[in-house]
């Protein structure tokens, strides 16, 4: 079956979407730096979706850089490997974006080290049959790095043991200020479609579509120089539009088909992964190297040196802001973007491998503006402008009544990715995606305990 014939003319998704401001002239043309080592790296045992790590090492001990320290405990679980030469001064909780502590590995680096990568031996990619690159990918404890940080081995293998004929990659990179996608397209161009290549002989899928919005047509050129004519693996301008790079928007925009509510991309034979995720995968594969370091944009009217810097996992978020000189007057930092991002409560939170961004507002930022929240005044902006087809308006109500189970049962909740579509067109300045991440969230524990 070949789906080429099946893209949508538009080039983007049928319902919904917004187009805000990108911010992205400051770090679009900034090549990647590498960022010194902190004095103190925390590598947090819960860095992915599944259950945490389990620490391998012990206090007191020296680990060398690339060095596994914590193994995966279950199927949906990814190692940790040390991002730095040092000793380990502490296995303790520490703080996390999300709010509550957890165990965290913490390394005093040696500041003498030259942190060369001493662990890893070099792999024949080509000799490994689809079971070893599954298994090399959970090894090198890979996982979504546009966000979700989902365990990157486990997609690999969908439920049912789906048949998988289409890999779809996701180069749209649509959050405001964030251009680290857009930096590995043009400088890891050769490692990002060797990654490609070996995620389509793990799952079987027989074509590629890199899907790249066409306001970065100079990525676009920079993977299609590297194809042959008749290449199975293509790349594609679509529509800059937000929330263009969410997984169902870009099944949808490129394959012109939807996925099924509660279903998977592997229903319909797809697999979607993030560029990050495929040039690290082509990069630490062959050199059978763990992930211990990222490129992350550090962006916001409130540091006075953006760019996009290839990061050592568990940096202290304080040392990161320290080296974009951070405006003195910020007053908060945002990890991801600022639509889908969280906002932290304290400076020592550290750099976990789903962190693609870090946007800082400082005191007086217009962004920071729209304070002050209205009743809704049923105007519709937020029903035109999710891409699900939601009512953000009824749910927001019944979230403010307290209604839960009637948002999840009656209303489509778990539908609903928190793009923050709806609360950035809402007139009323309604908070409605932070409603809806706790309704969620107390849905969850609900069922769990009534479990």
């Amino acid at each position: 079956m070949n789906l080429l014939n099946l893209f949508r003319a538009d080039g983007t998704f049928s319902h919904g979407g917004i187009h805000p401001v990108d911010h992205k002239e400051q770090t679009a043309g900034k090549a990647i730096r590498r960022l010194p080592f902190a004095p103190r790296v925390v590598v947090p045992l819960s860095q992915h979706k599944g259950a945490p790590a389990r620490p391998i090492v012990h206090v007191g001990q020296e680990v060398v850089r690339g060095e596994p320290i914590a193994e995966a405990d279950g199927h949906v679980s990814v190692p940790m490997h040390a991002p730095a030469t040092g000793r380990v001064s502490a296995i303790e909780l520490w703080p996390t974006a999300e709010g509550p502590k957890s165990p965290a590995i913490v390394i005093d680096v040696y500041q003498a080290s030259s942190q060369e990568v001493l662990f890893g031996d070099e792999v024949d990619v080509d000799s490994l049959t689809r079971k070893d690159i599954v298994q090399a990918v959970k090894d090198a404890g890979l996982v979504g790095l546009g966000g979700a940080a989902f365990p990157s081995h486990v997609k690999m293998q969908p439920p049912g043991n789906l048949p998988i004929h289409t890999l779809l990659v996701n180069g749209c990179e649509c959050e405001p200020y964030l251009t680290c996608d857009h930096r590995v397209m043009l400088e890891q161009t050769d490692a990002l479609l060797r990654g490609v290549r070996l995620m389509m002989r793990a799952t079987g899928a027989v074509q590629a579509l890199i899907g790249v919005e066409d306001n970065k047509m100079d990525a676009v050129g920079a993977i299609s120089d590297r194809l042959a004519e008749g290449d199975m693996v293509s790349v594609h301008a679509v529509q800059a539009r937000y929330p263009q790079g969410a997984e169902k928007m870009l099944v949808e925009a490129l394959l012109d088909r939807q996925i099924p509510e509660g279903g998977l991309p592997a229903d319909l034979g797809v697999v979607v992964y993030n560029v990050g995720t495929l040039a690290q995968i082509g990069e630490l594969l062959p050199r059978g190297r763990g992930l211990i370091e990222r490129v992350i944009t550090v962006s916001g009217p409130g540091v006075r040196k953006p760019g996009n810097y290839l990061v050592p996992l568990g940096t202290p978020v304080s040392f990161l802001l320290e080296q974009a000189q951070a405006d003195e007057t910020a007053n908060e930092v945002i990890l991801g973007g600022p639509m889908m991002g969280m906002t932290v409560a304290s400076l020592d939170v550290p750099i976990t491998k789903g962190v693609s961004g870090i946007v800082v507002y400082a005191q007086g930022d217009a962004d920071q503006s729209r304070r002050q929240v209205y009743p809704c005044i049923k105007c519709s902006r937020c029903v035109e402008a999710c891409p699900m087809h939601l009512n953000p308006s009824m749910l927001g109500q019944l979230a403010r009544k307290r209604d839960y189970a009637t948002m999840a049962a009656d209303y489509h909740l778990d539908q609903c990715f928190e793009c923050g579509c709806c609360a950035y067109v809402c007139p009323s300045n309604i908070p409605l995606t932070q409603y809806f991440r706790i309704a969620k969230a107390i849905n969850r524990e609900q069922t769990a305990l009534a479990g």
